[in-house]
């Protein structure tokens, strides 16, 4: 369907306007050019005029700027099931194959779907089943349009959280969004996940003919300002008014009138939408879809890779502490030649598909020594396992205990904080080499705060038990509760 043009008198007003001022401005050169110089410049106003008539509507250049081709769509399912692919290879017989093996064939018969889905969602009372109501008696064809009502947000108990609702609305199409007046801090922080989503959308100003007719334009102007485009005023349900009529004999006549329900706006728009961009809103949502399914199978597979991984960490945990209780060296040495060693870094890269030779694995160990060093890692843990075994004398006069404990302790953030930066790469990278310093150092520290709530106490009872045979029988007594 063609965009047409909106207050075409207006715009060629200003083009005309503007061809005069020029004509005026310029009168004696025009007189010196002549002819072709008068033609010249109404032909400055006329181009103004086309110009402005070619131009698309603002929420059709937002849209075009949003959706995708279906080359790009066909990428992502490849990469998706290269994903599922990789996890069949690891755990053969792996539970949720089947299911996203169907998920993934199903994505290709997406790409051909002729219906157009469109999500109706909003809070409580917006007015979303009428609205749908209205707009499938006025505008849409059941073969060609599915509108399909979401549970309301923004509920404080129920069955669907936000989260969940909006999980469902991501396979929508499209979104109409519903409010009754300005954005709520709530409505915006939604609408902006629906943005980041790369979900496109319309806000719906519905019921504003409970506003006074200036307070209902600036609702709408604020609407329009917060948004940027895309909004649209109806009224799904007019409220009823009342007809007074004056009869020539003195009488009067009352009686109440329903109005026709104001959508004309709205359906418009929509349809344009539809019509021009019904196949790419199908491939935007199949590339959701995709990446959806995605996430879901790196998830399967990293769990599967951690299985793996973990008995490694331990492995090495517990040789850098047998190494470190042997032979007492300094925290900094410690560190370069226990706690984070290259063969860990190998085995682990090994697992996440990311290969690493010995060099490139010595010189992670010693950027993730650097790092835990600048971080302050090794005093703080070393500093915490000290707390913990003072409170028994047998296991704080051996001195390499605090050594052996904390390098254990060490090489264990370290192997799961490369567990954590590796599952967060894409699949399947042929190098390792390339590590992001300030992702490595936000891992770092996420996974040492994690580790030292509620493990530590047992950590160490574990090291101990492992490095002093003789005194294993030993109880910690005084641990307290929580080590900061």
């Amino acid at each position: 369907m063609v965009v047409k043009l909106q207050r075409p008198i207006l715009v060629g007003g200003l083009g005309l306007s503007f061809s005069l001022w020029m004509l005026q401005s310029w009168h004696h050169s025009i007189m010196q050019v002549g002819e072709f110089g008068l033609l010249s410049v109404f032909a400055v106003g006329g181009g103004l005029w086309l110009f402005q008539q070619n131009r698309p509507k603002d929420s059709l250049e937002q849209l075009n700027g949003r959706l995708v081709d279906r080359a790009t769509v066909e990428s992502a399912i490849a990469k998706t099931e290269a994903v599922i692919n990789q996890l069949a290879q690891e755990a053969e017989n792996h539970r949720a194959l089947e299911t996203l093996r169907e998920q993934a064939s199903q994505l290709l018969l997406e790409l051909d779907r002729q219906e157009i889905k469109v999500a109706v969602t909003g809070g409580k009372s917006v007015g979303k089943s009428t609205l749908i109501q209205v707009l499938e008696q006025n505008f849409v064809s059941s073969n060609f349009v599915s509108l399909q009502e979401t549970a309301p947000l923004f509920r404080e108990a129920g069955d669907n959280s936000d989260a969940d609702i909006l999980a469902e609305v991501a396979k929508f199409d499209f979104v109409l969004f519903l409010t009754n007046g300005d954005l709520t801090d709530s409505e915006f922080q939604i609408l902006q996940q629906l943005k980041a989503a790369n979900q496109p959308q319309i806000l719906v100003f519905n019921k504003q003919d409970q506003y006074l007719a200036d307070e209902s334009a600036s609702v709408l102007l604020s609407l329009k300002q917060r948004m940027q485009g895309n909004v649209v005023a109806t009224v799904a349900s007019p409220i009823a008014i009342k007809v007074r009529k004056h009869e020539a004999d003195g009488s009067v006549e009352e009686w109440m009138e329903q109005p026709a329900p104001d959508i004309q706006q709205l359906s418009q728009q929509l349809s344009e939408v539809l019509a021009q961009q019904g196949q790419r809103l199908v491939w935007a949502t199949t590339m959701r879809k995709a990446g959806l399914l995605k996430a879901e199978a790196k998830n399967w597979l990293n769990g599967t890779r951690r299985d793996r991984a973990t008995p490694i960490i331990e492995q090495y945990q517990w040789i850098a502490a047998a190494a470190a209780f042997a032979n007492p060296v300094p925290a900094l040495d410690i560190l370069a030649t226990a706690a984070i060693n290259a063969q860990m870094v190998m085995d682990l890269g090994n697992i996440y598909q990311q290969k690493f030779s010995l060099e490139q694995a010595q010189t992670v160990a010693g950027t993730l020594g650097s790092l835990m060093l600048k971080l302050g890692l090794v005093e703080l843990s070393t500093k915490a396992i000290s707390i913990v075994l003072k409170s028994n004398a047998v296991t704080f006069v051996a001195g390499g205990a605090v050594q052996g404990v904390s390098a254990a302790y060490l090489t264990r953030v370290a192997g799961l904080s490369l567990v954590e930066y590796f599952q967060q790469q894409e699949i399947a990278i042929d190098s390792g080499n390339g590590l992001n310093l300030d992702k490595l150092r936000q891992t770092l520290q996420k996974v040492f705060q994690h580790q030292q709530i509620g493990f530590l106490q047992g950590f160490v009872k574990q090291g101990v038990k492992l490095l002093m045979p003789e005194v294993q029988q030993v109880e910690l007594v005084g641990i307290p509760k929580a080590v900061s």
